[in-house]
C-alpha cells in the first residue's frame, strides 16, 4: 500500500487532472467552438472526450485508491478522519458515478452516433455529456474548496 507524501501526492495530482481537464472543457474549450461548423464541433468533441476519459480511467482510480491509503495511514481510518475528509470520500465516490454513468451513457451513444454519422444524435449525447460534465465539476470544484478549508481546521 501506498502511504504518506507518495498518495498525498497521486490525490492531489489526480484531483488535479481530473477536476482541471473539467474546467478547461466547460470553461474554456465549449465557449471556443462555437467558432466551428456543428460537424466539425462534434469530431472534434469526440477526440477531446475520448482523450480526456482516457485520462479519467487512470486519475479516478488513483485519486479514489490514494485517498482511501491516506484515511487509513494518515488518519487511522474512518473514525480518525475530520468532517472534510468524509465529505471528500462522499463527493468523490458521487463523481466516480458520475463519470461512470456519463462513460457508459451518453458517451457510449455519442460515439455510436458519430460512427454511424448521425450528427443530431451525436449532439444529443455530446448536450448530456456536458450537463453531467458540469455537474461534476461543480461536485469537483466543491470538492477542492471543502479540502483546502478542512486541511486548515475550518
Amino acid at each position: 500500500m501506498i502511504t504518506g507524501p507518495l498518495a498525498f501526492a497521486l490525490h492531489v495530482l489526480g484531483a488535479v487532472l481530473w477536476v482541471g481537464g473539467m474546467v478547461f472543457a466547460i470553461v474554456v474549450l465549449r465557449p471556443a467552438l462555437g467558432l466551428l461548423a456543428p460537424a466539425d464541433r462534434l469530431a472534434l468533441l469526440g477526440r477531446t472526450h475520448k482523450k480526456f476519459f482516457l485520462i479519467v480511467w487512470h486519475a479516478m482510480p488513483i485519486t479514489i485508491a490514494s485517498g482511501y491509503a491516506l484515511m487509513l495511514t494518515w488518519y487511522g481510518g474512518f473514525a480518525g478522519a475530520a468532517w472534510h475528509v468524509h465529505l471528500m470520500h462522499l463527493t468523490g465516490l458521487i463523481m466516480a458515478g458520475v463519470f461512470l454513468a456519463i462513460f457508459f451513457g451518453p458517451w457510449r451513444a455519442m460515439r455510436t452516433a458519430l460512427a454511424a454519422g448521425v450528427l443530431p444524435d451525436a449532439a444529443a449525447a455530446n448536450d448530456r455529456i456536458r450537463q453531467m460534465v458540469t455537474v461534476n465539476m461543480a461536485l469537483g470544484l466543491l470538492t477542492v474548496a471543502v479540502a483546502a478549508w478542512g486541511r486548515f481546521g475550518g
